[in-house]
């Protein structure tokens, strides 16, 4: 079982911009530190749910400062940026890391962000299939041509090529896909990529998504061994505490501001009505969900989790605290407190 942490860069209430980004960087240098496996970075635009507007800037700066810890994305909106541009930035990140950088890519939401980078919302309704495409060509061929609606143009040479990494390695960045919905299980599926499951899902429904998975993947065509060894990633929530009702007493009370604050501030590109959760319901539903209270209960839920599901890489949140130093001793006792209890 792997366990790392799932950043944000969340700004809470009344903090600024550069001390959520410092947090950010801390809480990987952290992790690194206390023996977890993975640092897994989002990005957002425009909001204060997340300050990063690029999690492969932000990886590249936390691959230079670690020298064992795998650093991904978490993941790279591909509907508002260019795919080639992706893979020429993976492709670098791999080689000059030692082969440390996952590249984690999603669709996205119907965000504003769509009008301001040029996409439009048929980049995020229909040119997925077309982006992922393009770029898993771009990660494993020597030469491409954009042959697409969205993406047309004549046969380039790539350069850097992710299979050129020195030593022993993969030969190319690892590729995980955010999945949301029926439709992209089964595209992932048909790539024989491994998913990223959100943290609003429960064990069932994740075990769902990768019964779906496995099904369209053999249906796809993919060896037995590649349908049973692919290791997709469940995110969650974790706060460690000795007393159950410390834990959850420190995301109720930061969370839901934050939460508040941070989803209400997305806007749609096309004003279609949008219906938030109840940010102290949805923190409650999560505490309940995920390895929040005392290192045994979150030991539990974890193996709990691996098992019910088959999921054994867990991406968590660990800022829900708001607050830098609770930050700090949060990945520290999962490091030191929880990750004994898994082994």
């Amino acid at each position: 079982m792997r366990v790392g942490t799932f950043v944000l860069a969340a700004q809470f209430p009344g903090q600024g911009q550069g001390e959520a980004l410092h947090r950010a960087v801390r809480s990987a240098e952290v992790a690194e530190e206390s023996g977890l496996d993975s640092v897994w970075l989002a990005e957002h635009h425009f909001v204060p749910y997340g300050v990063c507007p690029s999690a492969v800037t932000l990886a590249a700066l936390l691959l230079g400062r670690t020298r064992r810890i795998r650093v991904g994305t978490a993941v790279s909106v591909l509907p508002t940026q260019h795919p080639v541009a992706l893979g020429e930035q993976a492709a670098l990140l791999h080689l000059t890391s030692g082969g440390r950088f996952s590249l984690g890519v999603g669709r996205g939401g119907p965000w504003v962000d769509l009008e301001v980078f040029g996409g439009g919302l048929a980049a995020y309704e229909n040119s997925f299939p077309e982006s992922l495409g393009l770029l898993l060509d771009w990660l494993g061929k020597p030469r491409v041509t954009g042959r697409g609606e969205r993406y047309g143009f004549r046969e380039v040479a790539v350069v850097p090529r992710a299979d050129e990494l020195l030593g022993d390695g993969p030969p190319g960045p690892e590729v995980i896909v955010a999945c949301t919905s029926p439709k992209s299980v089964k595209l992932a599926a048909e790539k024989g990529l491994p998913m990223l499951l959100g943290m609003h899902c429960g064990d069932e429904e994740k075990a769902d998504m990768v019964a779906l998975w496995r099904t369209a993947a053999r249906e796809a065509g993919r060896p037995a061994d590649v349908v049973e060894r692919n290791e997709h990633v469940s995110a969650g929530v974790a706060q460690i505490s000795d007393r159950p009702a410390d834990a959850v007493e420190t995301l109720v009370k930061a969370m839901p501001g934050w939460l508040r604050q941070g989803l209400g501030a997305h806007v749609t590109v096309d004003g279609r009505h949008r219906v938030m959760r109840d940010p102290v319901a949805y923190t409650e539903f999560l505490c309940g969900l995920h390895p929040v209270g005392p290192p045994h209960l979150a030991a539990d839920r974890l193996a709990a989790t691996a098992e019910r599901t088959g999921i054994t890489r867990f991406a968590l949140l660990v800022e829900g605290s708001g607050d830098l130093a609770a930050t700090e001793e949060n990945v520290q006792r999962l490091g030191t407190d929880v990750l004994p209890l898994l082994k």
